[in-house]
């Protein structure tokens, strides 16, 4: 048996858990490829045309992966911390079911669909099942995943903390989910473009998940989505470290259309960019305004 994983949307949070889960108990698996044009262009094709992009992108790896494995996991994530998720998580395996429901790809079910504390332990032991593992060997692979999954995290918020404490370089806190940020397509050429312009990029996302939504409390009360408290509570915390915060957003997103509105009125001492990728080739536009940007933070600094 092999498991098709999508290098997309929820591997991004969790692409220590799942691989070191499926390799504890056993199974084998595959993950596609970092995001091309091709892909891109594959999902973009199988969408509708109001689809996120990331959406689309997930939907390129899903078809790349079918006849390459035996089930491809498609996990449902609807809670996280107490706050909801974007609806894309909620519906994602319904999404891929009726999206490829000529080609029939077996799905393997993850479902987190309430708020309690354990239902990541319930979803992971079901899923296990299903796949005719033992309840011990589910139980060691869980605990060593997290482990895993924890060490990684902790490694990668050192490195940020380090770079923002020791780095003489414009500091420029890069704002965008794990999804966006860490695809080689959407956000890695924003960080390449940061550095070629010698600043220091800082990556919200890396910072301590449960730390930065307990900040974000100080800023909304409201606000819905756990993702997005990440990121506005790494702001929260760190807005006095850095030089200036560039949003990382994709077309069409909701969530990330109303939230960075929300910190754009709410830190007004601090410079901020909205940087938003679609599916269009070319990064010369993107490179303009942040060279722009860079040169209002370098005259800001020597101002200081």
């Amino acid at each position: 048996m092999k498991i098709g994983i999508p290098r997309a949307l929820l591997y991004y949070k969790n692409e220590k858990f799942w691989p070191t889960f499926f390799d504890e108990i056993g199974v084998d698996y595959i993950i596609s490829p970092e995001t091309d044009r091709k892909i891109i262009e594959c999902g973009a094709n199988l969408a509708i045309d109001e689809t996120c992009l990331p959406t689309k992108i997930f939907l390129g790896h899903v078809d790349w992966l079918i006849d390459k494995c035996d089930y491809i996991f498609v996990p449902r994530v609807g809670y996280r911390f107490g706050y909801e998720t974007c609806t894309k998580f909620q519906a994602q395996t319904d999404l891929v079911a009726n999206t490829f429901r000529g080609k029939k790809p077996k799905l393997l079910f993850y479902n987190i669909d309430d708020k309690k504390a354990y239902r990541e332990r319930k979803a992971v032991y079901k899923m296990g099942k299903f796949l005719k593992i033992k309840r011990s060997q589910i139980k060691y692979a869980y605990i060593m995943a997290k482990q895993a999954q924890m060490f990684f995290e902790l490694f990668r918020r050192q490195k940020e903390e380090a770079r923002l404490s020791e780095s003489k370089k414009l500091k420029i806190l890069l704002v965008a989910h794990a999804y966006n940020i860490a695809d080689k397509y959407i956000g890695k050429p924003i960080i390449k473009a940061v550095k070629a312009l010698g600043c220091e990029p800082i990556i919200a996302e890396y910072f301590d998940e449960s730390e930065c939504i307990r900040a974000s409390q100080s800023v909304t009360a409201t606000m819905p989505w756990a993702y997005n408290r990440h990121l506005v509570g790494a702001i929260e915390l760190h807005k006095d470290e850095v030089d200036g915060i560039v949003l990382l957003t994709t077309f069409p997103c909701g969530t990330d259309s109303m939230v960075n509105d929300l910190i754009v009125r709410t830190y007004k001492s601090v410079p901020i960019i909205t940087l938003t990728v679609d599916t269009q080739d070319g990064t010369a536009g993107m490179e303009t305004r942040l060279e722009s940007f860079v040169d209002i933070l370098t005259l800001r600094q020597e101002n200081k």
